[in-house]
């Protein structure tokens, strides 16, 4: 593979309860444990960072594949929900669905373009086999 990019960002402090930061400084935040999750909240966590980087990147997925079927998806949107549990290994383990809209676009139309950008979509290449994933179309 050739690396076209690579982000990379630092955590610091008590993990979940730290900071993280990338080299560049356009992201830095204060991280903390879910209220669900017996911590105090009251800032971003790791699932809602990857639901935000995962719910972009299958957007743009979702846009080149239809820009080459020529199927016009103007207010388009994902949104992604991540979800994270124990495992029964004693660790935990992350699912993830994304609801996809594509206003206008016939529903089995729609299906088959979430199915061509889950195909070339590097999170859910990343994931396939790893984690539970389901994409619902709306």
């Amino acid at each position: 593979m050739t690396v076209l990019y690579t982000a990379e960002a630092t955590a610091t402090g008590e993990g979940r309860s730290g900071r993280t930061r990338t080299s560049d400084g356009l992201v830095d935040l204060e991280l903390a444990i879910p209220k669900e999750m017996g911590g105090p909240g009251g800032a971003t966590n790791p699932e809602q960072l990857f639901a935000a980087g995962y719910s972009a990147c299958f957007h743009s997925a979702l846009q080149l594949v239809a820009r080459k079927q020529k199927v016009e998806i103007e207010g388009s949107s994902v949104t992604a929900e991540v979800g994270i549990g124990p495992n029964g290994d004693g660790g935990f383990a992350l699912n993830v669905a994304l609801l996809v809209e594509l206003p206008g676009v016939p529903e089995e139309q729609a299906q088959q373009l979430a199915e061509a950008a889950d195909a070339v979509c590097p999170y859910s290449n990343a994931v396939r086999g790893n984690i539970a994933l389901e994409v619902r179309v709306a």
